[in-house]
């Protein structure tokens, strides 16, 4: 028990008792790895892109607190954070960072060259995000590069280069991030305009929403190119459908002053996706 009492701030600090970032990391990644293979991918690079995917949204995090360690005790979502609460000391951070890029880079040694090339290019945009709301308004932009570089990686893996579909996917699922992640903002909106932060939920302002909507409309056209181009079957665009339908269920949501309740639900959009996916494949 006492072991675990000393692990918790740690556990915290990497966001495991808030999974829901490994899964909208995850989600497009698993699309894409049974995309590009056409099927089933194989334990092989599941193992490794799972991991892959915990430790790198771990590091993250980790990154994000020690960035943000002077703003977190004044907005009421982070203000109970283990950097903040002095449950973790920042050197103790500092190195957990350091064991879990170590561990990213021997998953990524087990993969090819252009995937090493990616990786690196993601980890630096890794530690650029954080810093990005202190000077522009586009901070969901580099977390949609961000947390979709899987998608790139596994083409890269398994088909050794990458093809339009790879680009237009990781197009679409950069744009889904803008719209779900500024969900996710709304809820700091005053926190942020007092500390002078800035994020695309200040900029949209009052048209939030209807920006919100557009960007889900892009997103799912992307979906249905890559539906089309890969030969997917019915199943998929059921699916799409579906995706469709939460879609505007989030809409109704943010409308409500709900917008953190919609951001939570775009994990059921992943999942029902990739459900399409592997049913037509």
């Amino acid at each position: 028990m006492l072991f675990m009492k000393t692990l918790l701030p740690y556990f915290k600090l990497m966001r495991f008792d808030r999974p829901i970032g490994f899964f909208l990391t995850g989600w497009p990644t698993l699309w894409a790895l049974w995309l590009s293979a056409g099927g089933w991918p194989g334990w092989r690079l599941l193992v490794i892109f799972v991991l892959g995917i915990i430790i790198m949204r771990s590091a993250g995090c980790v990154i994000n607190d020690i960035a943000d360690r002077k703003f977190d005790p004044h907005v009421e979502r982070t203000k109970t954070r283990p950097l903040v609460m002095g449950d973790i000391a920042l050197w103790q951070a500092i190195l957990l960072l350091v064991i879990l890029l170590g561990g990213a880079l021997l998953l990524v040694l087990l993969l090819n060259t252009y995937c090493l090339i990616i990786a690196i290019a993601t980890a630096c945009f890794t530690i650029i995000y954080p810093f990005c709301k202190r000077f522009t308004y586009l901070p969901q932009v580099i977390l949609g590069v961000v947390f979709n570089a899987g998608i790139l990686m596994a083409y890269a893996a398994q088909q050794q280069h990458l093809s339009l579909s790879a680009w237009v996917l990781y197009a679409a699922t950069i744009i889904w991030t803008v719209a779900y992640d500024t969900m996710y903002a709304l809820t700091d909106i005053e926190d942020d305009l007092k500390l002078g932060l800035k994020s695309t939920a200040i900029l949209f302002k009052s048209k939030a929403p209807y920006i919100i909507a557009l960007l889900q409309g892009f997103f799912l056209l992307g979906l249905i190119w890559v539906g089309y181009n890969a030969a997917l079957t019915w199943a998929y665009y059921i699916t799409v459908l579906a995706a469709m339908g939460l879609s505007v269920y989030q809409q109704v949501l943010v409308r409500r002053q709900q917008a953190f309740q919609g951001f939570l639900n775009n994990n059921w959009l992943g999942l029902i996706v990739f459900i399409g996916i592997v049913l037509s494949l």
